[in-house]
């Protein structure tokens, strides 16, 4: 039976490797001319491929279903007016209850395309010949009602006064049939010559045939079965809204060139490269033959994540690389959990078979709950989002899910062959002493007493939260525009240029700006104000240097604006994310350690971890940005991840101590899990390094509070968490939970005996 179950698992690891293999060489090369690489096949964000997106809000006294509707007549309005323009791929969404998103990739005449989304739209209605009849002026409603005649449901419109004598006009010529079509109806046919055409943005979109002149201030559009409910009201929708319904305000909009995005991906994915391997090493040299195995579960995990990307397509965008980079740092994680424990049970002289089904049993619930609660974090963060920390999120949400199936299934797999292996089978290859005693590389032995030394760890972080809190009371935090509103702009010189000399060209416009260089030998300038200039005003900008530069469109390489509400929501979201990624982390670890105390103490340490974070942004007046927000969520995620694990061994650990060892039990458990903690942290900054290195400030954003989050994280789940754990239960020894359990084990083992004793007396 176990030769059986050997030669399946060969057979599976076979096909793994080859399945490897084929996915690495499709990535690189493709399949022939029509299956591209991996390259062609992924989506990518405006932040890669260059262009524009523009937020837009709606001025309107409507709420609740009102409102919905009018946002929805919007969209299928700006919807014909971009596919009008012949954008490919573009995208427009309706984001929170009064708010469009449309988003153009590709768009080079940024302003032009800015201008003609935003414009009131055309509604006409010609004759058959293209002889115009009336305007949208003239439409004072539409609606929908059942048809009796036809089934299903008609139009009705509604006309004003002037309104319903040019319609009459038109009705009675289409009726005479004497009008000669040019003009072709949705499908590219020619229309009946008695037709009246109905077009909005020059895009047909009905087409009725006229049966009578109609001299009155309505009339039906009817068709033979009826128009479904959908139809008709779509049609109805857009009829009515001959006129935009609501005034639009531009309250955000962005610039981006391809050649920006394009050297910023380059970077990123050397970066992530350099990273990978990185932690390929790290393995290899910390767990030998397993570190191997983890490495072929790495290059396959980070196969998943990206064709899954192109599978449910998804778009990457710069962020979103930071996502997986990360990810692949804390997908080490799961597989340094599950490695420690089967190391731990070879200490115990277990053989290596029983040491690998064992040591997978003690982890599996250690690698599911840890990894859950960076799933709630990335899950929340998804929900409060703005467009770029969606596609952080999303990636991450990908990463850790595949992080546990990679761990559980693929690991698993090739760890079980090489146990059954006679000659790989060995406490060498599993990076152990001959003996089992110990592993040959180990960071050190650690016997630290954390609980006796709890009071110089709190006075520590009470220290940096203070020096943090004076910091913000004094001089606040350094807000970046997308949290104040503002303005960015970012242009190439052509050479190097005199800061103040470029203050002076532009301070007719009043702006205050901070003016920093960038690019390759400082020939690039951003510039950033706190005023929102919508994109005439930017326009204006650039013109006067353009004067007095030389440069031309070509050389604007990116702009932004935030508008305030867009800040203020910035920040509300910012507070509630946090708030809520908090909220469901307690439920989580309350429900799977059944104990107050658990839960409290991890938040206890999402707090420390937060607040340490915000005084480093205090002190040293690092701007707070919309990716702030994606780091500390983040952070937030890292930090409970690492508790959760120590907790788990606290828990597991209770039952090997008497009541009033709850002092020991901490400290040896915490020892225990140092190795794994200190491990992880290392994998998960060996990724994030080479990117802040490389990568673009715009990446460095998100990468200075995970970095941050790295060290407070692992530092609270070491030195905080555990010793607020302690205070919270020494007045009844480790938990009333453990203490009931145990009493529950008692009284279970005291009944099996008791029946024992009376099976054998009868």
């Amino acid at each position: 039976m176990n030769q059986k179950k050997t030669a399946r698992r060969k057979v599976f690891a076979v096909i793994i490797v080859l399945l490897l293999i084929a996915s690495w060489t499709i990535s690189f090369t493709g399949l022939g001319e029509k299956f591209g690489n991996l390259g062609k096949q992924l989506k990518y964000g405006l932040d890669i491929n260059g262009g524009v997106y523009v937020l837009l809000e709606a001025d309107s006294p409507e709420t609740g279903t009102e409102l919905a509707a009018i946002m929805n007549q919007t969209k299928s309005v700006l919807e014909n007016r971009v596919n009008a323009m012949g954008i490919s791929e573009a995208q427009v969404s309706i984001e929170g209850t009064n708010r469009i998103r449309v988003e153009m990739p590709g768009v080079e005449n940024a302003q032009e395309a800015i201008e003609q989304i935003g414009r009131t739209a055309q509604l006409q209605f010609f004759l058959a010949d293209g002889t115009l009849a009336l305007t949208g002026e003239g439409i004072s409603d539409s609606q929908i009602s059942t048809d009796t005649n036809n089934g299903g449901y008609k139009i009705t419109i509604d006309f004003t006064a002037e309104g319903s004598n040019l319609f009459a006009d038109a009705t009675e010529k289409a009726y005479s049939g004497t009008v000669e079509p040019t003009m072709t109806d949705e499908e590219g046919n020619l229309v009946n010559n008695t037709a009246i055409v109905i077009s909005l943005d020059d895009e047909v979109i009905s087409a009725p045939v006229v049966h009578e002149k109609i001299n009155s201030r309505s009339c039906e559009i009817t068709r033979s079965g009826g128009f479904s409910e959908t139809e008709a009201s779509s049609l109805s929708a857009l009829i009515r809204g001959g006129a935009l319904p609501a005034n639009l305000t531009e309250i955000n909009s962005s610039v981006q060139t391809a050649t920006i995005g394009a050297n910023a991906l380059k970077l990123s994915v050397k970066a992530g490269i350099i990273g990978l391997a990185l932690v390929m090493i790290i393995m290899v040299i910390g767990y030998g033959a397993l570190g191997l195995i983890a490495d072929l579960a790495l290059l396959l995990y980070v196969q998943f994540v990206l064709w899954i990307m192109v599978g449910i397509g998804s778009v990457l965008t710069l962020p979103g690389i930071a996502g997986i980079i990360l990810s692949i740092g804390m997908a080490v994680d799961s597989n340094v959990i599950i490695f420690t424990r089967i190391r731990e049970e070879i200490q115990k002289g277990k053989s290596i078979r029983v040491a690998v089904d064992m040591g997978y049993k003690a982890a599996l619930s250690t690698v599911v709950d840890a990894q859950t609660t960076t799933l709630v974090a990335a899950f929340v963060l998804y929900i409060f989002g703005t467009t770029s920390v969606k596609g952080f999120a999303l990636t991450l949400m990908i990463g850790t899910v595949m992080s546990v199936v990679t761990a559980v299934f693929i690991t698993q797999l090739f760890v079980n062959l090489l146990a059954e292996s006679e000659k790989f089978g060995t406490n060498r290859m599993f990076g152990m002493k001959e003996d089992g005693s110990a592993p040959r590389i180990k960071l050190a032995d650690f016997n630290f007493r954390f609980i006796e030394n709890r009071k110089k760890f709190y006075a520590v972080s009470l220290a940096v939260i203070l020096i943090g809190a004076a910091f913000f009371a004094f001089r606040g935090f350094n807000y970046g525009i997308d949290f104040t509103g503002g303005t960015m702009m970012q242009l190439e010189m052509g050479e190097k240029v005199d800061i103040d000399e470029v203050k002076e060209t532009i301070a007719e416009y009043d702006l205050s700006p901070q003016i920093v260089y960038a690019g390759e030998g400082n020939t690039q300038i951003v510039i950033r104000t706190i005023k929102d200039l919508k994109s005439d005003d930017r326009i204006k900008v650039i013109n006067t240097l353009a004067e007095k530069y030389g440069i031309t469109d070509a050389d604007v390489l990116a702009s932004e604006e935030f508008g305030p509400t867009v800040g203020k929501d910035l920040r509300n979201n910012a507070v509630k994310s946090i708030l809520l990624a908090a909220l469901c982390m307690l439920i989580y670890v309350r429900f799977r350690f059944k104990n107050w105390q658990y839960g409290l103490a991890a938040v206890a340490g999402l707090a420390h971890d937060v607040l340490v974070a915000l005084s480093f942004y205090a002190i040293f007046r690092v701007t707070i940005n919309n990716p702030f927000i994606a780091g500390i969520l983040t952070v937030v995620g890292y930090s409970i991840n690492d508790t959760i694990v120590v907790f788990d061994r606290i828990r597991e650990n209770s039952k090997f101590f008497k009541r009033k060892q709850a002092v020991e039990l901490i400290d040896t458990s915490i020892n225990q899990t140092l190795s794994r903690s200190l491990m992880t942290s290392l994998t998960t900054l060996l990724v994030m390094i080479p990117l802040f290195l490389m990568a673009s400030s715009e990446l460095r954003s998100f990468l200075i509070p995970l970095m941050i989050g790295v060290f407070t994280g692992t530092y609270s789940s070491i030195f905080l968490c555990s010793p607020v754990f302690y205070e919270l239960t020494k007045k009844e020894g480790i938990s009333k939970y453990e203490d009931n359990k145990a009493k529950a084990d008692k009284a279970r083992k005291k009944s099996a005996k008791r029946r024992d004793d009376e099976g054998i007396r009868l």
